[in-house]
């Protein structure tokens, strides 16, 4: 089975990043569950829904969790599901990062989650200097 994709971030950031890159490849290849955290959040609450999620979207490959701002209230719930064996978490979640993951679907978590962080890091690039080759 192919590993879960959970997205936790600052109000509708995930879900936005996730219709757009779906939108960009025309399918969703991977199990994928959303948490949005509002300003005012209830953080316990959400807490237990990320479990829920996470749990929901292990068919026994693990679930890699992508977040926004290391160190915020999304990541902090993020960080928590990691006493999990099978959860990877990444801060930093961005559009270059969320193709690239749904692009390799069948690689396993360890695989997977390398391949968010390279894709974030090269989707990063300064136009000027692309630009002049």
């Amino acid at each position: 089975m192919p590993v879960g994709l959970l997205i936790i971030t600052h109000a509708h950031v995930g879900r936005e990043l996730l219709e757009t890159a779906v939108q960009m490849l025309g399918l969703c290849p991977l199990r994928t569950g959303r948490l949005d955290v509002p300003m005012d959040a209830d953080t316990d609450a959400l807490r237990a829904r990320a479990r829920s999620l996470c749990a929901e979207l292990d068919a026994g490959d693990g679930v890699l969790v992508l977040t926004d701002l290391y160190g915020s209230t999304p990541c902090n719930i993020a960080l928590e599901l990691m006493d999990k064996a099978r959860v990877q978490v990444v801060a930093g979640v961005n559009l270059p990062m969320l193709v690239r993951v749904l692009n390799y679907p069948t690689l396993d978590l360890w695989a997977l989650t390398t391949k968010a962080v390279t894709g974030g890091h090269d989707g990063i690039v300064i136009c000027e200097e692309v630009a002049r080759g």
